[in-house]
């Protein structure tokens, strides 16, 4: 494969292109971005065949701040014909055998979800056809590549797999989740998200159990308290403003009215600290750092949020500076994830976990 295909927010797609380009280099592999505002995804092509696929194996798509998903991808296919578009895709995919499972989708943009329902439909016809060629298995699995076939325009589609073990699980990497009805804000589906992505599913029951305590810092009006007390924990909400009434009368929430910056748990055995607060992101990681060298916490969930320009090289700047000052408070046993979430926007979504290999 000579592309890699990186789907992203639309309007990140120059901070999207920075990292891989950064990222490649690392790994001496060389090419260009290609890639136009708001169309919600970069492509980098590379200088030599093969090495898109060497990319979408060494890099881990949870390492990447800005890409929602990515696969290795051919030349871009033109001028399919509307009379037979299978045909072609089978035979660009040729040299890929036994994928899992095939999704055929498009960038996360007004206009190509005017496609979204042609995709729904020509997914049936090519998955057949990519049977018959051995390209797909009869039935799908989950530890094999995934095909994708995305539709940047009519007629045209880039086409290449994905790795199942480096692969978001979602369609052009965004869950698809609903608020509850009575929850304070829609800010709740960010935690909610941040959640599911950065803990393992198979490590939730442990590490987001019920009983847990915690502390939401700039709790008001308590979205994302709503997403701690549904899960059973006991939260302390910090905000000089009102919280929610419905979460109040839980019974599972401590009201604290103070400024966050300031706030001390009063306890030391909290487990989770949370953080949304609308401030300049120094300040916030500088917050975060605080309460990580007195060991207020055992996992952390906060946002940073992005400046107009340089967002990229701001969050490098702010992640790489947080690790060596924990690091030269002789905080050592850490995991630090970033991810630019779908219910992120003008922000991202950072995970601190103090001794990660637990107990819980």
């Amino acid at each position: 494969m000579i592309n890699l295909f990186l789907f992203c927010r639309a309007g990140y797609e120059k901070e999207c292109a920075a990292e891989i380009q950064d990222r490649a280099a690392q790994l001496n592999i060389g090419g260009f971005v290609k890639t136009n505002t708001n169309d919600a995804y970069v492509i980098f092509q590379c200088f030599n065949e093969g090495d898109a696929d060497i990319l979408a194996q060494k890099i881990a798509l949870d390492s990447l701040i800005f890409a929602r998903q990515m696969f290795a991808a051919k030349a871009l296919l033109k001028d399919l014909p509307e009379s037979d578009r299978a045909t072609p895709i089978v035979e660009a995919l040729a040299d890929v055998s036994k994928a899992g499972e095939l999704r055929v989708e498009t960038p996360d943009t007004n206009e190509a979800k005017e496609r979204s329902n042609f995709c729904r439909k020509f997914t049936v016809p090519l998955r057949q056809a990519l049977k018959k060629s051995g390209s797909l298995l009869a039935k799908e699995n989950p530890k094999r590549p995934i095909i994708h076939v995305c539709f940047v325009a009519s007629g045209m589609a880039y086409v290449g797999y994905s790795l199942s073990q480096n692969s978001s699980p979602h369609f052009m990497g965004i869950p698809r989740l609903k608020i509850a009805p009575n929850a304070p804000s829609r800010s709740t589906l960010k935690l909610d998200e941040a959640f599911g992505h950065f803990i393992p599913k198979e490590e939730q029951e442990t590490r987001l159990r019920s009983g847990m305590n915690a502390v939401d810092l700039g709790a008001c009006p308590g979205g994302w308290t709503y997403q701690l007390v549904r899960r059973g924990m006991f939260v302390a909400a910090v905000d000089n403003g009102p919280m929610d009434e419905g979460l109040m009368e839980t019974g599972q929430v401590k009201h604290y009215q103070a400024d966050g910056f300031r706030f001390e748990p009063p306890r030391k055995n909290i487990h989770w600290l949370v953080c949304d607060m609308v401030e300049k992101p120094s300040r916030v990681a500088e917050l975060i750092e605080a309460w990580a060298i007195n060991g207020w916490f055992k996992e952390a969930i906060f946002n940073l949020k992005l400046p107009m320009k340089s967002r990229y090289k701001e969050v490098s700047v702010i992640l790489s500076t947080l690790s060596e000052i924990l690091h030269e408070n002789e905080v050592n046993d850490f995991t630090l994830a970033c991810k630019h979430l779908y219910h992120d926007r003008d922000e991202v979504t950072v995970h601190l976990c103090l001794r990660p290999n637990g107990p819980w």
